[in-house]
């Protein structure tokens, strides 16, 4: 019965009701222009034509990257694991040509396809690439094809020499594209430890810390393998704070990882382990100190932060008065949504040079402080408000990944939740005299298991949906953001990109702006 009167709603709810006015819809454009802007910042070719330059001498080839050069004579071997790889490994051939000799890469299965049928070719490799293409970790889950592409990868650095250079890609969701458990743990056997660890409630750094100290290539380990050769590895982060050990478990930065490190992480939690997994922790093997650091080369091409500055400059020069505000947005969502709403009433009120301006500003920073953002630049922000005079319109930017509790069996992600929620906070407080346009989305072009990478919303949404007999709270109670975006008509809420073949977290813009309707 729910299913029919979904799908009788959809029916009714048209794309003209959802914009209210002619310059909503212009806001609503410059939103998505934003977001696409942060988005093509960190695209694999722009990424690497701003990383590695090839420059010709009368002698020899050189690769410079990262302050330093490396000398090319048909030596240079590649290989990588995560998300945007393909993208990455078809822009570095494209740069380096003749002088790659071999190459492995280990990609998310489908992920060729995919970008193939979206017609993404510049994302793909050409029909006669050196590089072999491996795909496995189905649902970012590490399996037995991801072992058999580590394996590969493994076998092709410790073949190298000292004369060779490796060129190393590394992306999110490299963690489960790399799985190599040290001898003799099996892939189940680090699964199990990891997957407790996670149900127990550990951080991601204690996450990282067992799962480096269970494996041959994390950690260093793909750095160490591949020794005498040079390493440069390019990475593209997607995590908070751009820790290049935690970035798929850092297969080319060294982690000092000792067993009572492991052991004291196992016993806070009161995990009991196989003994084959403690044999291991008390051998000594895991994140040995790596001897020959001046060997290896990381170099951060990609960030979040990055995106942002990008997606800066667009807002500016479309007129905004512009504040990137953090790069490092985490927690709860029930708490970030309440976050945003605020933000925008905070704004709104002094574009109208409302009374209530100081209290609410004094409102916002007690709840951003509750959030703990260690970049937060919201006494900036107001600072560059104030000695800008008077003001049209403003554009907020954020970035980061925040967490949601799934409770229910519907279709969602974070960026859909996200969205619905600030436009339900703003439903119990709405804005009067300006208008306003919330955008939350995946820089990867997919949020949760849906075809959106986020959506878009504003404080008349909710109003609006229950005059056409949606309940809000019961789309949120059911996880279930996707379906209630999707009740309008042609989804015209939703952020659809596609996948981008790239991934630096998600990307906030929130603008306000005087009203201009009568």
């Amino acid at each position: 019965m729910a299913g029919l009167f979904r799908v009788t709603v959809r029916r009714l709810i048209s794309s003209r009701t959802l914009i209210p006015t002619r310059s909503m819809a212009a806001l609503q454009d410059d939103a998505h222009r934003i977001f696409w802007s942060a988005v093509s910042a960190v695209l694999p070719p722009r990424m690497l034509r701003r990383a590695l330059t090839v420059r010709e001498t009368p002698d020899s080839s050189l690769l410079e990257c990262g302050g330093r050069a490396y000398t090319l004579q048909k030596n240079l071997y590649l290989v990588g694991c995560g998300k945007a790889v393909l993208g990455m490994a078809a822009a570095v051939e494209q740069i380096i040509g003749s002088h790659l000799v071999e190459g492995v890469i280990s990609i998310p299965r489908g992920m060729e396809k995919s970008l193939r049928e979206a017609g993404k070719r510049e994302m793909l490799l050409s029909p006669d690439s050196r590089i072999r293409v491996m795909e496995g970790a189905a649902n970012n889950l590490p399996d037995e094809e991801a072992m058999l592409a580590a394996g590969e990868i493994q076998r092709l650095v410790e073949k190298l020499e000292e004369k060779h250079l490796l060129l190393v890609l590394i992306s999110g969701g490299g963690s489960a594209l790399l799985p190599a458990p040290v001898p003799p743990l099996t892939l189940q056997d680090k699964q199990a430890v990891t997957k407790q660890l996670a149900l127990k409630g550990a951080t991601i750094q204690e996450l990282n810390t067992i799962r480096r100290a269970l494996s041959q290539l994390k950690g260093g380990g793909l750095s160490r393998a591949a020794y005498p050769a040079q390493v440069l590895s390019l990475i593209l982060s997607d995590v908070v704070g751009d820790d290049l050990d935690v970035i798929a478990s850092g297969p080319t930065v060294t982690s000092a990882v000792t067993a009572e490190d492991c052991l004291r992480i196992l016993s806070k939690y009161g995990l009991r382990v196989p003994a084959v997994v403690e044999e291991v922790l008390l051998s000594g093997t895991p994140a040995e100190p790596f001897q020959h650091p001046d060997r290896v080369h990381n170099v951060l091409i990609g960030s979040n932060l990055i995106s942002l500055r990008e997606a800066e400059r667009e807002a500016q020069g479309l007129g905004y008065v512009t504040s990137l505000l953090s790069a490092a947005i985490s927690g709860d969502v029930k708490v970030v949504s309440r976050f945003y709403a605020l933000l925008a009433e905070v704004i709104c009120s002094y574009l109208l040079s409302a009374p209530q301006w100081p209290e609410l500003e004094e409102k916002i920073l007690a709840l951003a402080s509750s959030l703990h953002i260690p970049d937060l630049n919201l006494a900036d922000c107001f600072q560059k408000l104030k000695e800008a005079g008077e003001v049209e319109a403003v554009c907020l930017l954020c970035g980061g990944e925040i967490t949601v509790q799934v409770q229910g069996e519907g279709l969602g992600g974070r960026n859909q939740e996200l969205a619905l929620r600030v436009a339900s906070e703003w439903h119990q407080s709405p804005m009067q005299g300006c208008e306003v346009m919330f955008l939350s989305g995946g820089t990867d072009g997919q949020d949760g298991p849906t075809q959106a990478a986020g959506a878009v919303s504003y404080p008349q949404l909710v109003g609006q949906a229950q005059q056409s007999g949606l309940d809000v709270e019961t789309f949120l109670h059911d996880s279930d953001s996707y379906g209630f975006f999707s009740q309008f008509q042609n989804g015209h809420r939703l952020l659809v990109t596609g996948l981008t073949g790239t991934n630096v977290m998600d990307v906030q813009v929130l603008l306000v702006r005087r009203r201009k309707d009568p």
